[in-house]
């Protein structure tokens, strides 16, 4: 049974910074938004987890292996390096999705994201080592078949772009309502997802769901460990697997 520590990055009081006290330059904003998710994706990733953009004011990570500690010593990083603060939520449970949720609401709570009192909130828990397992995380790692010859060479850079976001769109839709699974489009025509503990016939449901919905033809490979990375390196070897013989679903546990 997989058992997901999600951690909401949420930056404090956003939008109204971004307009104070005059607004502020887009393309500077959108600097400060990429190396802010680099540094905390090399934070976490140092440390075994994955963080995704989402939206870039609001980041979602798979956090097994850091404990609350880690989390106050990014929260300090970042007030060190940058005019914006974090907020973390942090929250467990064998769906992803629960847990984000859970995660959500004790950030929630402790003030609105244009709240300019609420600094730096840190809630939650992690899980505790001696109750940590080789299965507590499942990553699936999907990619469109043969993405470069159908699309890339054949299509312009903004159709292709289409057509991997359709297929991204509707994976994430139906992974989140049949699955309890978080789906991110991490570049390409790469997605990785956080799963509870789904079989094969789940992950082979939903490529041929997403072929009959938009005609984008998925395969993917799924891995298990006790953090993100550990379990994403698995799928990543699966999905090789994939490639090699021309398979849909590999899975490596």
């Amino acid at each position: 049974m997989t058992n997901t520590q999600v951690t909401l990055v949420q930056i404090d009081n956003y939008g109204p910074w971004t307009v104070t006290p005059e607004p502020r330059r887009e393309a500077d904003l959108q600097t400060m938004q990429s190396r802010l998710y680099a540094d905390i994706s090399q934070f976490v990733g140092n440390r075994g987890g994955y963080v995704f953009f989402s939206r870039f004011d609001n980041m979602i990570a798979v956090t097994n292996g850091l404990s609350m500690a880690d989390h106050e010593l990014l929260q300090e990083s970042v007030n060190n390096r940058y005019p914006v603060t974090l907020s973390l939520g942090v929250a467990t449970g064998t769906s992803p999705v629960q847990a984000l949720a859970d995660a959500t609401t004790l950030v929630q709570e402790a003030g609105s994201a244009q709240d300019k009192s609420r600094r730096e909130c840190l809630k939650g828990r992690a899980i505790e080592t001696a109750h940590q397992t080789d299965d507590d995380v499942q990553i699936a790692h999907f990619d469109v078949i043969n993405a470069t010859g159908n699309y890339t060479d054949e299509l312009n850079a903004f159709d292709t772009f289409i057509e991997i976001e359709q297929g991204y769109a509707e994976l994430m839709r139906y992974m989140r309502t049949a699955h309890e699974s978080l789906s991110f489009f991490v570049g390409g025509d790469n997605i990785i997802v956080s799963c509870p503990d789904l079989t094969e016939g789940d992950y082979e449901d939903a490529i041929h769901h997403v072929e009959d919905a938009v005609d984008v033809e998925l395969q993917v490979g799924v891995g298990r460990g006790e953090n993100a990375h550990n379990a994403g390196f698995a799928a990543k070897h699966a999905l090789e697997i994939c490639r090699a013989d021309g398979t849909r679903v590999e899975v490596d546990w």
